[in-house]
């Protein structure tokens, strides 16, 4: 089977940022957290980019559904409940 390489400096393969985006990992930045791809010499930024905006991040359909991504966070009515 052919590797292909997303990040040299670090050896992360396509396959494994499409695994990452499975389990919920939608952002370079989350990438670089779950896999270090991204965070040395940067080159490979753009590739991961494309990878996740082709639709591999379940979340994306989400958003185009027009449901809500993140949970809901209460606000409190008066500054007196939040202390």
């Amino acid at each position: 089977m052919d590797r292909v390489y997303v990040c040299n400096c670090f050896g992360v393969t396509e396959a494994q940022v499409k695994k990452h985006a499975e389990d919920g990992v939608c952002t370079p930045r989350q990438i670089a957290s779950a896999s270090k791809a991204g965070t040395d010499c940067g080159s490979c930024v753009r590739h991961i980019q494309a990878l996740l905006g082709r639709g591999a991040c379940p979340r994306r359909e989400l958003v185009e559904q027009g449901q809500p991504v993140l949970s809901q966070v209460p606000v409190p009515a008066s500054l007196d409940e939040a202390a």
